[in-house]
């Protein structure tokens, strides 16, 4: 198993160190009551290679440590047996971790919880856990991963073309991303007083109640999305307007903001999940869309008319021919769209339609048409993608040439 899979949440060292000590000796007494055998009895033979009941009881104690979920003995032996079949791979290509090499690894592996190896080690041999144990475990995935590289590095290998194609997935569902759900409610001179006082309320009676909010926006909103409880679904967090994006990253789930001024609406957003990834994310820097306004509003009518025009365009430079000189085409910085344009473009792929504001207090159906994003990575922006890509490429060599030495070895349990 590779190093990067193995990776658990980190325990609280300093906690351990001051836990009460379990002996060495009480555990391999233990295990020998158990097993009913010497600890260092073969538990498991790989190709004529002993896995002892010592081995793998340390093991267990160390992924305990380590907080690992699931049947942490089950997970030992099969980990155990792995790295019995990898050491052999290794040695027969002559790619066995120098000393060297599993210091370093030992010093990468402490750092995570910010100690050094001599305090880490300390820590584990309070809890039973042995030096040589934690050095076994660094030194099977410091020489596994010069088996893969050696092996699958070539193959493994990342082109920009592929780069470029995992940065355009991120900036739209990849990387970080949120799930909100909005509340709109429009203003006109004559609703402005009732509207806020209104949207207030729900604000303060639905923070929390992620149905109650649904139901509200159902009955209330007059976003498109009030069919669907309000749900915006996942969009990139780069997408949403920068003062939405700054005031929904300090909610936790089923908070409910302030209401939020959205120029001739106002509206209420709950936040209902929040996803990270191991993609660097792009940030959204402008966005060049069309505004096609019909008149009518929402009416039966401008919405049939809006409609057939989805129907007959499909990329933005389709609107030259389909309807000249009936609509504006520019390109913005994020922060200059107006907010609930900004909202809007959020919910929609490149070149899709929106049919959700209007203008002129509703007489004029506001029709957007997202033609493109324009994205700025931070500073070795790439070369993360570019590691993150050979590592999961890397990964997937790894499972099938493990799969491989499984098949072909003699594996056998003590009974």
């Amino acid at each position: 198993m590779s190093m990067r899979a193995k990776q658990f949440s980190r325990p609280d060292w300093i906690a351990l160190i001051v836990a009460g000590a379990l002996s060495l000796t009480a555990a391999l007494a233990a295990v020998a009551a158990n097993a009913q055998q010497s600890p260092f009895t073969a538990a498991i033979t790989v190709n004529d290679r002993a896995v002892t009941y010592y081995e793998i009881e340390q093991r267990r104690r160390f992924l305990e440590l380590l907080n690992a979920p699931g049947d942490l003995e089950e997970t030992a032996r099969e980990d155990l047996v792995n790295e019995r079949l990898q050491a052999q791979a290794s040695e027969r290509l002559g790619l066995t971790a120098s000393a060297e090499e599993i210091e370093e690894g030992m010093a990468e592996f402490t750092a995570r919880a910010n100690l050094e190896p001599e305090q880490f080690i300390q820590a584990i041999a309070a809890e039973g856990v042995s030096a040589e144990t934690f050095r076994d475990f660094v030194a099977a995935g410091v020489t596994w991963r010069n088996v893969l590289r050696t092996r699958f590095g070539p193959r493994a290998q990342v082109t920009e073309e592929e780069i470029d194609r995992a940065l355009t997935l991120s900036g739209s569902s990849q990387g970080a991303r949120i799930l909100l759900a909005e509340l709109v409610i429009p203003l006109t001179p004559q609703n402005q007083e009732e509207a806020r006082a209104q949207i207030q309320r729900l604000s303060e009676t639905l923070d929390g109640d992620v149905a109650g909010f649904s139901a509200a926006a159902r009955r209330f909103s007059a976003a498109g999305t009030a069919r669907a409880g309000g749900s915006l679904g996942w969009r990139p967090l780069s997408s949403l307007p920068p003062g939405l994006r700054s005031l929904v990253l300090t909610l936790g789930p089923g908070d409910v903001t302030e209401p939020v001024p959205l120029g001739p609406a106002i509206a209420i957003f709950q936040l209902r999940d929040f996803e990270e990834t191991d993609f660097v994310t792009p940030v959204i820097t402008a966005v060049e869309y069309a505004t096609i306004p019909i008149e009518g509003g929402r009416s039966e009518d401008a919405l049939a008319e809006a409609q057939r025009l989805r129907n007959d365009v499909d990329v933005c430079d389709d609107l030259y021919g389909a309807r000249p000189g009936g609509f504006t085409r520019q390109s913005l910085p994020i922060g200059d769209v107006p907010a609930d344009v900004s909202l809007e473009l959020a919910k929609l792929d490149d070149n899709e339609m929106s049919f959700g504001i209007t203008r002129n207090n509703g007489q004029i159906l506001q029709v957007l048409m997202l033609c493109g994003r324009s994205t700025e990575l931070p500073e070795g922006g790439r070369e993360e993608v570019r590691q993150a890509l050979f590592q999961q490429r890397l990964e997937s060599y790894a499972d099938g040439f493990l799969a491989e030495l499984r098949a072909d070895a003699i594996i056998t349990e003590d009974e």
